[in-house]
């Protein structure tokens, strides 16, 4: 059933209906839903933060647990998944997440780090070509490492650096430093005055307008906040157009949109996984680096043994060969039990498959989007957008004139949603896990609370 044919109703009997006819409502059995006190599964909204644990995942990192009692460190070659090779039993499930190549994935590190690295690599300022574009609105880790890779580069002015020396050293400590630093490194996108999410015509306009100075466009795939998802294939075409490098951050997008990394060319991106790929807290992250840049050995990298060619890697010698591929970006070996715990979800979604998953979220979504407005309440505002090309499973409420009581409220009936400072409430419907009936319920529980409120 496509969307275009589901005349929703504001009714338990539809939503239960709706969950009858879901094809892919087996692997709600597939995770640990947590429990209220009464013993009722909790309505779980957030696996925009924390994706829920895999049944499976016990098994998984039990295996190594057992491996490394028995065999030691003879487990790198003779334990039931070898350690040496580990991270390779991860790459084809995460390609297909992504939408990519065997060679243009690999999984290690943390998001962030795995950004520091890739910029290191991609953002080549180079005289007037120096700058970064991204959102206003981005995730303060994505503002940090863009700023402190501007500054890595020494992307200051030399009058500017003059000045915060001698500021560094309490000479002229009261003088205003000239025009330039960071900032003037910087070009970061906003919404028009009066609206919340980015139009892809004032992307383009900025970067057309800024084309000859923007080395590297660093965008989130979604925005956190929002909820918004960029048309990323429009925006690298933009990108190359001008002459920049083009990447992403999907944080919010791996797991959550169905992705085309290759297709649409992108030069490199990143993400976590314990977000919608449930690899549990501060799971290991992912990366991508296209094809095209495979063995482009010139490109400088921060360099580790596990990114060496793995035919030579044992001679240690002191020569660093990079290996073809994304691969070629790693530093350490794996570590295996936080693989484990990916490797346990991406089977997961093998199975499932992400064409069929973006299927079902959309629908779960504009069911969510449909029982908000049923309320008309005019407190209740969705800032996402309308459109379902343009966002993930993530609807972001914001709650006018309101504090956090209305959340706390929910929260205290068994809904784990997430505020986002002032006035919003992100709630995600999962395709994994999250049914009709969820959706249902949460609204039932909105709206009393909301009328609890007056």
């Amino acid at each position: 059933m496509s969307n275009q044919e589901i005349n929703f109703e504001s009714t338990e009997s539809f939503a239960r209906k709706m969950d009858e006819l879901d094809s892919l409502k087996r692997f709600r059995d597939k995770f640990y839903i947590p429990k209220q006190e009464s013993g009722e599964d909790v309505l779980y909204f957030t696996g925009n933060s924390l994706g829920l644990q895999p049944k499976t995942v016990r098994e998984y990192i039990e295996q190594e647990l057992k491996d490394w009692e028995i065999f030691g460190v003879e487990g790198h070659f003779h334990a039931k998944s070898a350690w040496m090779p580990y991270h390779e039993f991860l790459t084809k499930p995460m390609a297909n997440v992504v939408g990519a190549k065997e060679i243009e994935t690999v999984v290690m590190n943390s998001l962030t780090v795995n950004l520091h690295l890739l910029m290191v690599s991609f953002y080549r300022p180079n005289g007037k070509r120096n700058k970064i574009v991204i959102e206003k609105n981005a995730f303060p880790s994505d503002q940090y490492a863009v700023k402190s890779q501007i500054d890595f580069h020494n992307v200051l002015s030399p009058a500017f650096r003059r000045q915060e020396d001698e500021q560094h050293f309490g000479q002229n400590i009261n003088e205003k430093p000239p025009e330039g630093g960071t900032q003037n490194a910087l070009i970061e996108l906003a919404p028009r005055e009066g609206e919340t999410i980015l139009r892809i015509e004032d992307i383009e306009k900025t970067l057309r307008e800024n084309g000859d100075e923007i080395a590297l466009v660093l965008l989130g795939g979604v925005n956190y906040y929002t909820g918004q998802a960029f048309d990323m294939k429009r925006i690298t075409e933009i990108g190359h157009e001008i002459g920049a490098v083009v990447g992403f951050d999907l944080a919010h997008a791996a797991g959550n949109l169905e992705l085309h990394l290759h297709d649409w060319n992108v030069d490199f991106a990143a993400w976590c996984s314990y977000k919608y790929l449930n690899s549990g807290p501060g799971g290991i992250a992912g990366v991508f680096v296209h094809e095209r840049h495979a063995q482009n050995f010139d490109l400088p990298r921060f360099a580790g043994w596990w990114g060496h060619d793995k035919e030579t890697r044992f001679l240690m010698d002191d020569k660093f060969v990079p290996m073809r591929g994304a691969e070629g970006w790693q530093l350490s070996n794996p570590p295996i039990f936080q693989m484990a715990s990916l490797r346990a979800s991406l089977e997961i979604f093998e199975e499932a498959g992400m064409k069929n998953l973006r299927e079902k979220s959309v629908k779960l979504t504009n069911y969510l989007e449909f029982l908000l407005n049923e309320i008309k309440d005019e407190r209740i505002e969705v800032i996402t957008p309308v459109n379902p090309s343009e966002r993930g499973c993530q609807l972001s409420i914001r709650v006018k004139n309101s504090d956090k009581n209305l959340f706390n409220a929910i929260t205290e009936n068994g809904v784990i949603a997430d505020w986002r400072e002032p006035d919003v409430i992100r709630v995600a419907p999962v395709p994994l896990y999250n049914t009709f009936s969820d959706v249902y319920k949460f609204m039932e529980i909105l709206k009393n609370s909301l009328q609890s409120a007056n």
